[in-house]
């Protein structure tokens, strides 16, 4: 019998954050001998049905590494991998290109390699979306609507979801909306802190706009405005709880996908020290899909708010 997967997805932005201030050693995973030895990706899939690859936007994927994952998760679980930054922020990867109005393509042999990484995936069920997250930078310019119709064309035969930022792309609604739709490419519903620049979204906006696609994507990255740009280190963005009445308007899109027929995937990004385990959790209560398997003590003590939301027997 083919494995249930529900319509709609929740899970967090990568597993694996073992160092520094916002680690999840000791707060999210209990110690090795009391996970049964279980590795993070095991323990994580016991938990939650779906996770967002990070890894694979800072290097390449390869089969071996995607095949283990298959076989450390099980039936159902789903991995929405991010792509590679060379097909996202691509003047990183060609600085020398001579004309700067001309958006780099990268090499076909890249995109070709990035898509056979994920084979095992594929063949096995697994494969959720892909996602190409744009900066901030990526200006709804001319050459640039032509490099994202050349790379949602390229990647058509896999459920693509693309995350735009800066507020030009929302300022031509339409336009921008009519190229992902060509290739049946996903816009992202990002959730973060706004400044005069960004992109102009709103979960009602968002709903409207889902009745007429078939599927979703949602991104939750925290609303840490004073460490946004001005951090001591990276993770320092994302150290930011969301908090119940913060989280109400996308349990609405939760269910208003639900009523609709139409899966959606979402994520929490929010990583610091397992803050977006808790609103992942806390998410997946509210929609009437709580998470079964026990965290440990050190988690519920971090976040108490969830003594009624999550269980902790039999862990440390």
């Amino acid at each position: 019998m083919a494995e249930h997967v529900p319509l709609i997805q929740i899970g967090t932005s990568g597993w694996h954050y073992p160092r520094g201030r916002g680690a999840w050693t000791g707060i999210v995973y209990p110690p090795p001998k009391a996970r049964g030895g279980a590795d993070e990706l095991e323990w994580y899939a016991q938990r939650f049905r779906t996770v967002e690859v990070n890894a694979s936007f800072y290097r390449d994927l390869d089969t071996s590494m995607t095949r283990r994952w298959v076989e450390r998760t099980p039936p159902g679980f789903e991995f929405a991998v991010k792509l590679h930054q060379q097909f996202t922020h691509p003047r990183m990867h060609a600085p020398s290109a001579r004309d700067k109005d001309v958006v780099p393509k990268p090499a076909p042999a890249a995109l070709d390699a990035a898509l056979d990484a994920l084979t095992p995936l594929l063949d096995a069920g697994r494969l959720g979306p892909v996602l190409a997250q744009f900066p901030a930078s990526f200006q709804a310019t001319e050459q640039a609507m032509a490099y994202l119709a050349w790379l949602t064309e390229a990647l058509r035969d896999v459920p693509l979801a693309v995350e735009l930022r800066h507020r030009s792309w929302s300022d031509a609604r339409p336009e921008t909306l009519a190229l992902l739709d060509a290739a049946g490419a996903a816009w992202v519903l990002i959730d973060e802190p706004k400044f005069r620049t960004s992109v102009y979204q709103s979960p009602e906006v968002f709903v409207e706009e889902l009745r007429q696609r078939p599927w979703a994507y949602a991104r939750l990255h925290g609303r840490n405005a004073a460490q946004w740009w001005d951090h001591d280190a990276s993770e320092d963005r994302y150290n930011y709880l969301y908090s119940k009445d913060e989280l109400e308007p996308f349990v609405d899109v939760a269910a208003a996908a639900a009523a609709l027929g139409k899966k959606l995937y979402l994520y929490t990004n929010n990583h610091f020290a397992g803050n977006a385990v808790a609103n992942a959790a806390q998410l997946r209560a509210r929609v009437g899909d709580p998470v079964e398997a026990p965290f440990p003590r050190t988690f519920v003590e971090r976040f108490p708010h969830l003594a009624d939301v999550i269980r902790t027997e039999g862990l440390f």
